[in-house]
């Protein structure tokens, strides 16, 4: 399995348009370019790529959909209002664009809600699951519970406790036996919703998320996710696909000189075969258990921590596609697979997908590869103010490289996370703003996407990023000046 295998892409790409059934493939995603992993780089399904697409963010070639509608081109600015209510302001201008398309689209999406259903109109298709399922699957006070249903070995579970209201700190020690404790909101996805309790301040800050919740025993370890594909084998069961684990940091707040957080995740880092191993077999374990309990399939992400003693424990699961879904694609182009979005879609649609090889050869093969040194990375790099900056340099979206002096000099147009060689001093800015925009405090300027033979490290921990990473952020900060 080395190598992208080009009949696979041409069996996916018919099974895909065969799903669609000519109906126009829609993106609805804070990225316009959501997909574009599958349809640039080596051997692209072209399937997959949109005849249009709905974001936040412009797109830019070679990933431009058909048609773009992109709110920061109506707004000329991005902040975190605009990042979460992106979707309300493109709305008018997106239905005058969606009743152009000869038939009623199909939208690809992170997961189903109503306004989305809207947007579709009468006779469109979002592909997702429904969304009350993907709600109580994702309910974070449940969690514990679905663990144990899908056969979850006790050595994956945190030691947690569910509740509706929160007692006294001192209670939910006793009830977790450890001094710290996380307690994390029932019905809200991301960092948001979690709060780490050491004392009576951070008692405050939990007190003020909704319930119900869910308070575990604090675990001291680096934070990693694994994307997870599920697909229904024709039998009445499904075959599991599980892609190599990732490292995942959070908060990387010393980038550059400059004014710079991010996050980001590492497939390029070689993990302990007990964990990984570990990993993967609840991965597979989970995935069976949604399909019996509620017939769902397709992708989801499932999010852990990794112990300096090595030992894997299970956190959260997301039944959705995530930012990570994008770079976690060149995994499965890495050994010849086309990417899991393109059978998510088709699940979406029950479609038959054919191409995949078998599920615990492909397991086998990630678990070995987990080992090994080398693969993509990517992170998000956000302002962290104090004030607004705009696009001074550089020209636009694409490969850069370090010079002598670490400045970024543009080499080339490109989509890819492949197209980037970090060990040859490249790196891709993708989602990169105009000149035009105004980046306000809190804004996602751009995601560094790259490949690494092993040679180069990313991130020194799960808060720590790696000299290069430093360096590669403060020439994206040379890009910006005040706005």
């Amino acid at each position: 399995m080395a190598g992208m295998d080009g009949a696979a892409a041409e069996v996916a790409n018919a099974e895909l348009l065969a799903a669609l059934a000519g109906r126009p493939l829609v993106v609805v995603d804070r990225y316009s370019t959501a997909l574009r992993a599958g349809y640039t780089g080596p051997m692209p399904v072209e399937a997959l790529r949109p005849a249009l697409g709905i974001g936040c963010y412009s797109a830019w070639e070679p990933a431009l959909p058909g048609m773009v509608v992109a709110a920061e081109e109506h707004t000329g600015s991005r902040s975190v209002p605009e990042r979460r209510g992106w979707l309300r302001r493109v709305r008018h201008d997106a239905a005058r664009h969606l009743v152009k398309l000869d038939r009623p689209p199909v939208i690809a999406t992170c997961h189903a809600g109503a306004e989305l259903q809207e947007l579709a109109g009468a006779g469109g298709t979002v592909a997702a699951i429904d969304a009350g399922v993907r709600a109580t699957i994702e309910a974070r006070h449940l969690f514990d519970d679905l663990l144990r249903a899908a056969g979850v070995p006790a050595v994956a579970r945190i030691r947690c406790v569910p509740f509706e209201r929160l007692p006294s700190l001192a209670e939910l020690r006793r009830a977790v036996g450890s001094e710290r404790v996380v307690v994390q909101a029932g019905g809200v996805s991301g960092g948001r919703g979690t709060v780490i309790v050491s004392g009576d301040d951070d008692m405050a800050r939990a007190a003020r998320l909704l319930g119900p919740y869910r308070v575990a025993a604090y675990v001291d370890g680096w934070p990693c996710a694994v994307t997870v594909l599920s697909v229904p084998d024709g039998a009445g069961g499904v075959g599991v696909y599980v892609d190599r684990p990732a490292h995942e940091t959070t908060g990387v707040a010393e980038l550059g000189a400059g004014p710079l957080r991010g996050a980001g995740h590492d497939w390029s880092r070689p993990w302990p075969v007990p964990a990984a191993a570990l990993l993967i077999e609840c991965a597979e374990r989970i995935a069976l258990w949604g399909w019996r309990r509620y017939g769902v399939a397709g992708l989801f992400g499932l999010r852990g921590l990794l112990t300096p003693g090595e030992r894997v424990y299970l956190s959260a699961i997301r039944w959705r596609c995530d930012e990570s879904t994008e770079v976690s694609a060149v995994n499965q182009q890495a050994i010849g697979v086309p990417p899991f979005v393109a059978a998510h879609l088709v699940v979406m649609l029950g479609g038959r997908v054919s191409w995949l090889a078998d599920p615990q050869e492909f397991n086998h093969v990630s678990l070995l590869r987990a080992t090994q040194r080398g693969g993509p990375f990517c992170m998000r790099v956000r302002l962290r103010g104090p004030s607004s900056v705009r696009v001074a340099a550089g020209q636009g979206p694409g490969v850069y490289r370090l010079d002598r002096d670490d400045h970024p000099r543009w080499v080339r147009r490109a989509a890819h996370p492949s197209d980037a060689r970090a060990d040859q001093g490249e790196f891709l800015l993708a989602g990169l703003p105009a000149a035009d925009v105004v980046c306000h405090p809190g804004a996602d300027l751009a995601t560094i996407e790259a490949v690494t033979d092993g040679a180069t490290r990313p991130f020194h921990g799960p808060a720590a990023a790696s000299p290069f990473t430093r360096r590669v952020s403060a020439a994206v900060e040379r890009l910006f000046t005040p706005g």
